[in-house]
Order: C-alpha cells, then structure tokens, then sequence
C-alpha cells in the first residue's frame, strides 16, 4: 500500500496523503522521478519491463522510475528508485533535477547524472526489471521504432542525451 503527498498546480504540498490508485481531484498532483545514468562512453543505461509488470510490460525504458513515496523529496525518491530497481546507491542530496515535466496528473522530475556502472553488479527488481543494458541514442530511437521501448519522442531522448551536462536548455 504506496502512500502518495499530493501537491497544488505551484507543487506546494498539501494536507493529503492519498494510496496509490485512489482517485485524485482535478487540483491534486503527485510526484514522479526519473533517473538517467550515462557512461563515459555516451551512453545510457536502460532496463527491460518485466512481462507482467502492468503499463509497458516487456518494453525498455530508460534507466528508472517512479512515485515518489509520502515523506519522500524528489532527491529521496530518486535514490531509493534506483536502489530498488537496480541496487545502485547514488547521493542526490546535493543535486537538483536537471528538468521537471508537468504531466496531467503530477510533476515528472528528471536527473540525468553520468556514472560508470558495471552491469555484471547490478540487482534487478525481480517484481519490475528483467534486463539491463547500455545504450546509444540511436540504438533507444531504433527500439522506440521497431516499438521495443516506451513510445517517448525522439526528440525527448536527443534531448536526453544532448543536455545531460548542465541545467537549461541553452548550449554552453
């Protein structure tokens, strides 16, 4: 039983605390992390959904996701999502997501962080991951076009890719 703060449209938090599936009134949102991990090769670290995971079973996404718990802040729910999912401790506490997308029922945080991970260490999340792998951007369009992976905009994941290395959406 998942436990969600629910936030106002200017991500203040509310006074409420609803279980995930519940229903949310039209000025409620929660919040949502994800994770990128890039090599130093230019690469991202993306996962396999297992087949029974419900939404997007069997596609690759990118290297992790999810709710934020109740009492979680956006650094919080970043770190323990992808100890979680991949058994990879990482520090968030210092940084900030390097965008947030707002989608209709909550705000999307995004960190996008590069870290040599050798895949042989990884512990997926038996209940979520079945696969881990490095990828390129080309190799991540093919996948989406061939509708192996989340059906995100390429230009998303260009983007993805083209700012990892600093805040703002202005080349440095």
């Amino acid at each position: 039983m998942e436990k969600w703060d629910l936030y106002d449209k200017h991500r203040n938090k509310i006074e409420k605390q609803i279980t995930r599936g519940d229903e949310m009134i039209s000025d409620e949102f929660h919040l949502v992390v994800h994770v990128c991990i890039f090599n130093s090769k230019g690469e991202m670290l993306i996962q396999q959904r297992q087949p029974f995971k419900q939404g997007w079973s069997n596609l690759w996404d990118i290297t992790c996701g999810g709710s934020a718990v109740a009492g979680d802040t956006s650094q919080q729910a970043a770190s323990r999502e992808l100890f979680e999912e991949l058994g990879i401790h990482y520090n968030f506490e210092k940084i900030r997501p390097l965008f947030t997308i707002n989608f209709e029922r909550g705000f999307d945080d995004f960190y996008l962080i590069e870290y040599d991970v050798d895949l042989n260490e990884l512990k997926l999340q038996t209940e979520e991951v079945q696969a881990a792998k490095w990828a390129s951007k080309e190799e991540i369009i093919k996948l989406i076009e061939q509708k192996k992976f989340i059906p995100y905009y390429e230009s998303f994941i260009a983007f993805l890719f083209e700012g990892r290395h600093h805040y703002g959406c202005i080349r440095l």
